[in-house]
C-alpha cells in the first residue's frame, strides 16, 4: 500500500467519505505523495505520451496558431504566451522555434509556465533556457496584460465531481472503505440535487461534473475579455456530455485501477467541453469549437508540413514521420478522440482552425 493510499484511510476513517473530486486531489497534488509533486510522468520511460512528444509538428502549428492570432490582436508589443501544464516542455520549445519565422512576434512573448511539478519545472528551465520563462502554481498570479494561453492535457487532469442515479434519487459518489478489509471502494452518499434535466436517467447511470474546470475557464476567459488575447484548449473527451463514469487512472502505459496504490498513477477524467464554452460565454467572451484534433491540425497545415519534413529524410524517418501524422490526425485515434477548444475576445475573428465553427458571445 502506498504511503498516500494509507494517509488517505486514515482520514476516512477520522473524518468519513470523500468525493472523487478529493480522491483526485490527493492523488495528483498532495505536497508530499502527489502524483505531479514526483518522479517524471511523460515519455516512454513514464506513465503516458502526450502529442507534443508524438512530433515536433504539434507544438510547431500551436506556434504558428499563436502568432497568427497575435497579428489578429494587433501585434501588441508584449504579450503574455503562457501555458497550462507544461509538461517536459516539448510543445513550447517546438512552438517558440516556429513562432522564430515570425520575428516581431517571437521578440513579443514574455512566457509564463503554470507548473506544480518541481521534477518537470526543472526539465523545462533546461529546455526552454533561451525563453527566460516565469513559473506558477496558478494561472490566477499571471501578471497582466494581453495573453495568449495553451492548454494540451490539462483539463483532463483538474478533479471531478460523480453522481449516481440511485433509485429516484442522484447520490454523490465518494470514496469510502470496505467494511471489513479497510479497502478503498466507491460508494453512494447522501442524495444530492444535480438538475440540468436529468430527472429521466436510469438507475445506476453515472453523471460528472467539474466546477473546478468551468472556474478556470470563465477565470481565462474573464483575463481574455479585460486585457485582450485567446486561449487554445486541446483536450479528450466527447463533443456532448453523456452518462458514464470517465474517470481513469494510467501507469506505466497501461490501464490502472484507480484506487489501487493512490498517488502513484495519473488520474483524468473526459472534459466536458460545452461546460467549459458556457463559462467562457458567461464571461463574455467568443468561444468556437469544437472541432476534432485531426481538423484542426490539418487546416494548420500539418500534412504539408509532414511533407517538408520528409523531403531529404531516409526511409526510416519517413515511416516515423508518417506514424506520428496517423497518431496525431487519424479518425481511429487521438485524430477525433481529442477536441480543440479557442476562447478569444469578442472583437476577434475566428482563430485559424476555427473559421467555420464561431459561436457568437452573449
Amino acid at each position: 500500500m502506498s504511503a498516500l493510499a494509507e494517509e488517505i484511510r486514515e482520514r476516512i476513517r477520522r473524518d468519513g467519505p470523500i468525493s472523487v473530486a478529493t480522491y483526485m486531489e490527493l492523488c495528483l497534488h498532495h505536497p508530499t505523495h502527489g502524483y505531479y509533486r514526483r518522479g517524471r510522468p511523460i515519455g516512454a520511460a513514464g506513465d503516458f505520451v502526450t502529442a507534443p512528444e508524438v512530433s515536433q509538428m504539434f507544438g510547431e502549428l500551436i506556434g504558428l496558431w499563436c502568432a497568427a492570432v497575435w497579428q489578429s490582436m494587433g501585434q501588441p508589443q508584449r504579450v503574455r504566451l503562457v501555458e497550462l501544464g507544461p509538461g517536459r516542455g516539448s510543445l513550447l520549445a517546438d512552438a517558440l522555434r516556429a513562432a522564430g519565422t515570425v520575428p516581431a512576434f517571437r521578440d513579443a512573448i514574455d512566457l509564463h509556465l503554470v507548473e506544480s511539478s518541481q521534477s518537470l519545472r526543472a526539465e523545462q528551465a533546461v529546455l526552454l533556457a533561451d525563453a527566460r520563462p516565469t513559473w506558477h502554481e496558478h494561472f490566477e498570479t499571471v501578471p497582466p496584460g494581453p495573453v495568449l494561453v495553451i492548454a494540451n492535457e490539462f483539463f483532463d487532469a483538474l478533479p471531478i465531481r460523480q453522481f449516481e442515479r440511485v433509485g429516484n434519487a442522484w447520490q454523490e459518489r465518494v470514496v469510502t472503505l470496505t467494511p471489513s478489509s479497510q479497502v478503498l471502494r466507491f460508494a453512494a452518499s447522501d442524495s444530492v440535487p444535480v438538475g440540468d434535466g436529468l430527472g429521466c436517467a436510469p438507475s445506476g447511470a453515472i453523471v460528472e461534473r467539474a466546477p473546478a474546470r468551468e472556474a478556470l475557464a470563465g477565470a481565462i476567459a474573464a483575463r481574455i475579455v479585460a486585457d485582450g488575447g485567446a486561449a487554445l484548449i486541446i483536450d479528450y473527451g466527447p463533443e456532448r456530455p453523456g452518462f458514464g463514469d470517465t474517470l481513469q487512472a494510467m501507469k506505466r502505459h497501461r490501464r490502472h485501477d484507480a484506487l489501487d496504490e493512490s498517488g502513484s498513477a495519473d488520474l483524468t477524467a473526459h472534459v466536458d467541453f460545452s461546460s467549459l464554452a458556457a463559462a467562457a460565454r458567461h464571461a463574455g467572451a467568443g468561444v468556437f469549437g469544437p472541432v476534432s484534433q485531426g481538423d484542426i491540425l490539418r487546416a494548420l497545415g500539418i500534412d504539408a508540413r509532414a511533407a517538408q519534413l520528409r523531403q531529404g529524410a531516409s526511409a526510416d524517418q519517413a515511416k516515423k514521420i508518417d506514424s506520428a501524422l496517423r497518431r496525431l490526425t487519424g479518425v481511429h485515434g487521438m485524430g477525433t478522440l481529442f477536441k480543440a477548444l479557442a476562447i478569444a475576445h469578442p472583437a476577434l475573428d475566428a482563430p485559424p482552425g476555427f473559421e467555420t465553427e464561431a459561436t457568437a458571445a452573449p
